[in-house]
């Protein structure tokens, strides 16, 4: 060896065992040093914590007051369910009433009619016997339908009951032709409806069913007597 040779270290080697402890002391440091970490670190963010329970409280809020409204919801749905029945009730309830005035109108109509008859023909005709027809209406009542009302009177005080029959024609055209038909007809199951038997007066009131398409000109009534005509008297349509 010379002068100019280069220099040797001689590095002294640690034993393997304490190698080993050194190197776990180094870990065990620095796991403590992650988990201080973590605590400070979850100390340091109240905040946070403060806003979790937050939320949960809010949601337990909210569930609460979905309750209540959807109970206040159902409340509201039958009362409005109920309500609408009562206005239907209602509702059927007025339309009956109407047709009952209607009604009542129209008989009320009537009755002042035939007052209103009784007041200025009654005086006049006490003292001319005999059977007359103070009064004859008719009218359309459907297509198919004239609907009549007669009121039959005997004068002279009435002092002998009257027996007789009603009979009623109606004129139309059908396809065309003039054709006449006679109610009641020879063979009908309801001729009581056409019998006349009163001492003073007596009112008579139906409808007559005639063909379809036929077109109704007037109508005639006549009061029969064993056959005889008594009065007669018709109306144009």
């Amino acid at each position: 060896m010379t002068i100019s040779a280069p220099k040797m270290t001689i590095k002294r080697h640690l034993p393997w065992p304490l190698m080993i402890l050194l190197w776990a002391a180094v870990v065990g440091v620095g796991a403590a040093a992650a988990v201080w970490t973590y605590q400070l670190g979850r100390n340091n963010l109240p905040g946070l914590q403060a806003d979790a329970g937050d939320a949960s409280e809010q949601i337990e809020q909210l569930s609460e007051q979905v309750k209540k409204l959807s109970a206040e919801n159902e409340r509201l749905q039958s009362a409005a369910n109920a309500s609408q029945n009562e206005l239907k009730i209602a509702q059927t309830a007025q339309a009956t009433l109407a047709t009952q005035v209607k009604n009542l109108e129209a008989e009320n109509n009537r009755q002042k009619e035939d007052l209103a008859f009784f007041d200025s023909l009654l005086p006049t005709n006490l003292g001319a016997p005999g059977i007359t027809i103070q009064r004859f209406k008719a009218e359309q009542a459907a297509p198919n339908q004239v609907r009549y009302r007669v009121l039959v009177m005997q004068g002279g005080g009435g002092t002998q009951q009257f027996a007789g029959n009603l009979q009623l024609s109606v004129n139309m055209v059908q396809g065309g032709k003039g054709v006449t038909i006679n109610f009641p007809e020879s063979n009908a199951t309801d001729q009581a409806r056409y019998r006349l038997a009163f001492k003073y007066y007596q009112r008579v009131e139906g409808l007559l069913t005639i063909p379809e398409g036929a077109i109704v000109k007037s109508v005639a009534v006549r009061v029969l007597d064993r056959g005889q005509v008594r009065a007669q008297q018709s109306v144009d349509l």
